[in-house]
């Protein structure tokens, strides 16, 4: 982990479960057949999630009711492999040794399903976080749905990385490493001014300890209801971006450089939207054709 320079916090976690199913094995001895069964047997737990804090202020664990996502199982796989590959090139491995990880088909992972906002359930939805107790919920929701940043890239934003004379906002580090800038439409620039505050603090601090990120979903989960949308999460405000983009003629390659996203096949969930575009394509190079 101390070479390891990459963003997801949960690796650690992963790795942990990995030591005490397979810690015992050496090396030369680790095969497909240890990762396979291992990967079998974490297929049939139930994965969990935060529920709070006990009276200790120790966290509270409570498991789901599905078990694990062909996507959890595929992280797992991939922590333990990008570790072996890692022990590769440090010559760590025996010589002529293959990552048995690659031997291991990956599962098959089901994330066709995009959900965004209808008209009718946007308007509902910023009109109850403009009531909401948090007065930034609107201008952290308005952020989401115009810009198709992720929660955490919002929630990374201090005030000296927006201009509002620009209207922009810089991501010094998206989740895949990149840097990228944020466009700011009008209203969010006029809400950003509202609430300016230092250059050093955090665009949306705690209101208790300003050197974290405020806990909003309590709030989002009132307006959610308030609202009346259903089975819609935050990152759900990015399909929307991307979705309403994709209605409006945007081509597959530009909602890609709005999102950030390196490859276009992570893009092409949206292409059955994009068809105005395909519309004029076709018509304006075979249009004539008789």
């Amino acid at each position: 982990m101390a070479a390891y320079a990459g963003r997801d916090t949960s690796r650690t976690q992963r790795l942990d479960w990995w030591v005490a199913k397979l810690g015992g094995v050496s090396l030369a001895d680790l095969t497909d057949d240890h990762v396979f069964t291992a990967l079998e047997q974490l297929a049939t737990q139930r994965g969990r999630y935060f529920a709070g804090k006990d009276a200790d202020g120790k966290p509270v664990m409570k498991a789901k009711r599905r078990p694990l996502a062909p996507a959890t199982l595929n992280r797992y796989q991939a922590a333990l492999s990008a570790v072996l590959t890692w022990a590769q090139r440090r010559r760590i491995a025996p010589k002529n040794w293959q990552n048995p990880c690659r031997h291991v088909e990956l599962k098959a992972e089901k994330n066709e399903i995009v959900r965004f906002l209808s008209d009718a359930e946007r308007t509902a939805l910023l009109a109850a976080c403009r009531k909401s107790s948090w007065p930034r919920l609107y201008l952290l929701v308005m952020m989401g749905l115009t810009t198709g940043a992720r929660r955490g890239e919002l929630e990374a934003l201090r005030w000296a990385d927006v201009d509002l004379e620009r209207a922009e906002a810089a991501v010094h580090r998206s989740k895949n490493g990149d840097k990228k800038v944020l466009p700011l439409v009008p209203a969010v620039v006029d809400e950003l001014a509202k609430h300016a505050g230092a250059a050093n603090a955090l665009v949306f601090p705690s209101t208790r300890r300003p050197d974290i990120a405020y806990n909003f979903d309590p709030a989002w989960d009132r307006a959610l209801k308030a609202a009346g949308v259903k089975s819609f999460r935050f990152h759900d405000l990015r399909h929307s971006c991307a979705s309403a983009l994709a209605q409006n003629g945007a081509t597959l390659l530009e909602i890609a450089e709005v999102l950030g996203h390196r490859q276009l096949s992570v893009t092409k969930r949206y292409s059955h939207l994009a068809t105005d575009h395909k519309t004029k394509l076709i018509n304006r190079v075979l249009g004539d054709i008789r």
